[in-house]
C-alpha cells in the first residue's frame, strides 16, 4: 500500500469518528481507489483486540480500577454500578465498553473469579485468559452418553480378546489410549500396539466432533484435566479399561533380532486389556522385584522381552541418528492431602518401552497412509535454521567441544554426536537445553517433510485419539483405506491443511497454558520454602539478570541489580553475562537462596549465596 493510500485511509477512519489505537484491526473495501476514500468506503473501521480484560479490582472512593494481569494492557475504569458483585481485591473479568479519548478505557465486571492471590483463582484466571473451555454443553454430553452406551459388536473386526494385551500409564492416568502385546516368533518379535478407536464414536460434523475439533487437545494441569472429549468417552467407552471389551485400531509389527522392522499390518479389532499397570510397576518387574513379579506373574516374561526389544530399538535409532534429548520435564500434582508435589524427574525403562513402541506404530501408520496415497496429518519437525545452528556451535566451542557441521544441511546425526561428546561432562544438561532451543518446534502438516529429532522420514500421531484431534483425523483416514471409502478420503484430503494449522495452533495454546499453570504451582510450592538455600544451575542468561534452575525443575530469577556490583556485558550468542570481576554463563553452578515469589510477574526470585 503506497503512502498516499495510507494517509487517505487514516483521514477516512478519523473522519468516521473512530479512535484507532495500535493493534486494532481495520477493514476497508480494497477495490476503491485511494482518492475516493471517505467515510462511506470504510466498511468496518475496527475491532478492538482487548474486549475482555482479566485483572484485580481496586475499589476507590466510589468507583474502581481493574489492573490487568497482562501489564501491557491499560487499567480499566469501572463505575460502581458495574462492579457485578466484585469486592476490593477480587480477580475479575471485565468487558471493555468504550475507549474515551484521553481517559482510561471504561468497562464492567462480567465474572468474579475469586480473591486475587489465591491459587485456584489465579489458575482459573489463566484458563480464562487462554479462552479454554472447562465445561461441555448439554448437546455434546447427551451425544457422548448415547454413543458410549452402545454394545460392542465384533462385525468385521478381528477378535484379539484372547491375546495378552495390557496397558502401562502414569499412576494418575484416567484416559487410557494404548494397549500393547508382544509375542516371539522364532528370533522375531511380533509387537502389537492397540489404540482406542475413538473414530467409531466421534463421527464427522456431529456436535461431539465439532467440540473436539474446537478444543484440539486435552489440557493437563496439576489438579485437573480439561479433556477433549466428555468423560463418558475419555474415561469410559474409549478408555482401554482393564477387563472390558473395547474397539481398537491395531498396528501389529514384526521386528528381527536387531530391532529392525520387517513388516506391519493395520486393522480394526476388538480387544480386552488384561491389566492396567503403571510405569513404576513395570520398571519394578524389569528390576525383578519379587512382590510385583508375583502380582503380575502372567506378564513377567513378556515384560522382559519388551525390555529387550526396547533396547534393540533404541540402539537402532541411535545408529540412524535420532536425537535423544535428556531434558527434565516436571510432573507436578496435588496429593490426597492437597499438598503440591514436585517429584524428581526420571525416565524409567517402562517409559522408554512405551516411547519406543508408540514411535514405531506412529511411523508404520504414517507409511501406511502414504503408501495408500491417503491424506495424513504428518507430525513434522524441520531442521534447525542455519543461523541458530551456527550460534549453537559457537556456544559449544566456548565450552571446549570441538564440533563442526554444514549449518545449511545439518543432520540429526550431527546433533547426536554432540550429545555423545558431552555425555559425561558437567554441562551435559545445559547442552541439552540449548540444543532444544536451537531446534524448531514440531507441528502438524498435510505434507510430509520428515521428523528431524527422531531422524524419521515419515511420522504421524496415531496413538492418542482420546486427547489429540490429529490422531482422530489419522484414524479416520486409516479406516477409509481399510473400508475402501474413496469418497470420504477425498473429503478428508480437502480439510487436511486447515486441520493441520488449527491443531498446531491449539497445541501451542495448550502448551502455553500448561506452562503458565505449572509456573503458578511452582510459585506456590516455593512460597513455602522462602529463606531456604539450594544448589542450582544457570538455565538462562539475559540482559536483565540470570535464571537458575533447581533439580526439581523450579526456575528462579536473580535480577541484574541483585548480582554482585560489576560492569556487565550481555553476549547473547555465548549465553553469557560478562563482568569485569565475575561472569555468569549458561550451565554454571551457583548456590542460591529463595527470597521472594512475585505473583505479578509470575516469577520466583533468588539471591546468590
Amino acid at each position: 500500500m503506497d503512502k498516499k493510500l495510507i494517509k487517505n485511509l487514516a483521514i477516512a477512519v478519523v473522519d468516521c469518528g473512530v479512535n484507532v489505537k495500535s493493534g486494532d484491526e481495520v477493514y476497508v473495501l480494497t477495490s476503491v481507489h485511494a482518492v475516493d476514500l471517505t467515510r462511506e468506503v470504510v466498511k468496518r473501521a475496527y475491532e478492538r483486540g482487548a474486549k475482555r480484560v482479566i485483572g484485580t479490582l481496586e475499589v476507590l472512593r466510589r468507583d474502581g480500577m481493574v489492573t490487568p494481569d497482562n501489564l501491557k494492557q491499560p487499567k480499566i475504569f469501572i463505575n460502581k454500578i458495574n462492579f457485578g458483585g466484585a469486592k476490593d481485591g477480587d480477580k475479575v473479568i471485565c468487558e471493555v465498553l468504550s475507549y474515551p479519548k484521553g481517559k482510561a478505557p471504561d468497562g464492567k465486571v462480567i465474572e468474579v473469579l475469586g480473591e486475587s492471590g489465591e491459587l485456584e483463582c489465579e489458575e482459573l484466571s489463566i484458563i480464562r485468559a487462554f479462552n479454554l473451555t472447562t465445561e461441555f454443553d448439554e448437546e455434546v454430553l447427551k451425544q457422548a452418553d448415547e454413543v458410549a452406551a452402545k454394545e460392542i459388536v465384533l462385525g468385521d473386526r478381528r477378535d484379539l480378546r484372547d491375546k495378552l494385551i495390557f496397558t502401562i500409564d502414569g499412576e494418575d492416568t484416567r484416559d487410557i489410549d494404548d494397549g500393547i502385546s508382544l509375542e516371539k516368533s522364532g528370533k522375531n518379535y511380533v509387537l502389537g500396539v492397540h489404540i482406542a478407536d475413538v473414530s467409531h464414536y466421534v463421527l464427522p460434523r456431529t456436535a461431539l466432533d465439532n467440540e473436539a475439533y474446537a478444543r484440539g487437545t486435552s489440557v493437563y494441569f496439576p489438579d485437573r484435566v480439561l479433556p477433549m472429549l466428555p468423560k463418558a468417552l475419555s474415561n469410559g467407552a474409549c478408555s482401554l479399561n482393564e477387563g472390558e471389551d473395547r474397539y481398537a485400531l491395531s498396528c501389529v509389527m514384526t521386528f528381527d533380532e536387531n530391532g529392525a522392522r520387517k513388516n506391519y499390518e493395520v486393522f480394526k479389532s476388538v480387544i480386552r486389556s488384561r491389566h492396567k499397570t503403571t510405569y513404576p510397576e513395570i520398571a519394578a518387574i524389569c528390576a525383578k522385584d519379587p512382590h510385583i513379579c508375583r502380582k503380575y506373574g502372567d506378564l513377567t516374561d513378556t515384560v522382559y522381552e519388551m525390555e529387550k526389544l526396547c533396547l534393540l530399538m533404541e540402539k537402532r535409532r541411535e545408529k540412524e541418528g535420532s536425537v535423544n534429548l535428556d531434558v527434565m520435564d516436571a510432573h507436578i500434582y496435588v496429593d490426597e492431602n492437597g499438598e503440591i508435589v514436585i517429584p524428581p524427574c526420571e525416565r524409567s525403562i517402562s517409559q522408554r518401552i512405551i516411547e519406543q513402541f508408540m514411535i514405531s506404530a506412529n511411523e508404520a501408520v504414517a507409511e501406511f497412509l502414504t503408501a495408500n496415497k491417503a491424506p495424513c496429518l504428518y507430525r513434522i519437525h524441520e531442521r534447525p535454521a542455519p543461523e541458530k545452528a551456527e550460534n549453537f556451535y559457537a556456544f559449544l566451542r566456548d565450552l571446549g567441544i570441538n564440533a563442526n557441521a554444514d549449518f545449511e544441511e545439518i543432520s540429526p546425526g550431527d546433533f547426536q554426536k554432540i550429545l555423545k561428546s558431552a555425555e559425561d561432562k558437567p554441562f551435559y544438561s545445559v547442552v541439552n537445553k540449548v540444543m532444544l532451543r536451537t531446534m524448531q518446534k514440531a507441528r502438524y502438516a498435510e505434507v510430509n517433510v520428515g521428523h528431524f529429532g527422531l531422524a524419521s522420514k515419515c511420522y504421524c500421531h496415531f496413538t492418542s485419539p482420546i486427547r489429540r484431534y490429529p490422531d482422530l483425523f489419522v484414524h479416520r483416514a486409516v479406516k477409509c483405506v481399510l473400508e475402501n471409502k474413496g469418497d470420504k478420503l477425498e473429503k478428508l484430503k480437502k480439510t487436511a491443511a486447515e486441520n493441520a494449522a488449527h491443531c498446531s495452533d491449539r497445541e501451542r495454546v495448550a502448551d502455553e497454558a500448561e506452562r503458565k499453570v505449572d509456573d503458578l504451582y511452582k510459585l506456590a510450592y516455593m512460597y513455602e520454602r522462602l529463606g531456604e538455600t539450594y544448589d542450582a544451575t544457570i538455565s538462562g542468561v539475559t540482559q536483565h539478570g540470570i535464571y537458575c534452575e533447581l533439580k526439581n525443575t523450579v526456575e528462579g530469577l536473580i535480577p541484574l541489580e541483585d548480582l554482585p556490583a560489576d560492569r556487565y556485558e550481555y553476549i547473547p550468542e555465548k549465553f553469557l553475562l560478562k563482568g569485569v570481576r565475575r561472569s555468569f554463563r549458561l550451565g554454571d553452578t551457583v548456590r542460591i537462596e529463595v527470597v521472594d515469589c512475585d505473583l505479578g510477574r509470575m516469577k520466583v526470585l533468588f539471591m546468590l549465596r
